[in-house]
């Protein structure tokens, strides 16, 4: 397995990935993505898009909603699936758990989204657009690429 990661992810943020690629003797190498941010060479029609928490999930399917779809269409377009992977507590299991996600900036916006309405845009977004929202602690965030890519994980 030789995994491309995107060139705009920025080094100090994905310092446990590459460590965890490392270990697990896959592969990698820095590169600008179409769209995404990981690809495993074996399978180019599979992309990881990594977001760090469900507040960055937030500003882009609100604030920043026409870049992201926008990227999703592409990928539509070209026939890549995207997965969208977000690294939040281990308490978002899934996207069904999404409602119950207490957006800390609700105490300084009556704008922002709450979590029961985040839920709702992203399972719109999972059906629309063909893509999908999954879950993990940034602990296993690495191991969990590698899982979805195709290889083998030895963590969870």
């Amino acid at each position: 397995m030789v995994i491309q990661i995107d060139s705009r992810e920025k080094a100090r943020a994905i310092r446990k990935i590459v460590d965890t690629f490392d270990q697990k003797g896959i592969q990698h190498f820095v590169s600008k993505l179409h769209v995404g941010d990981y690809m495993n060479f074996d399978n180019p029609r599979l992309i990881i898009d990594r977001k760090q928490n469900l507040t960055e999930v937030a500003s882009n399917v609100c604030q920043g909603h026409r870049r992201f779809t926008d990227e999703l269409k592409r990928a539509q377009e070209i026939g890549v699936k995207v997965i969208i992977l977000v690294e939040h507590s281990n308490q978002i299991k899934s996207i069904d758990d999404v409602h119950q996600w207490n957006n800390p900036r609700l105490k300084t916006s009556s704008k922002a989204v709450t979590g029961e309405k985040l839920e709702k845009i992203l399972k719109t977004m999972e059906r629309k657009y063909d893509t999908r929202f999954l879950f993990c602690d940034k602990l296993h965030t690495g191991s969990k690429i590698i899982e979805l890519l195709g290889g083998v994980s030895g963590d969870r």
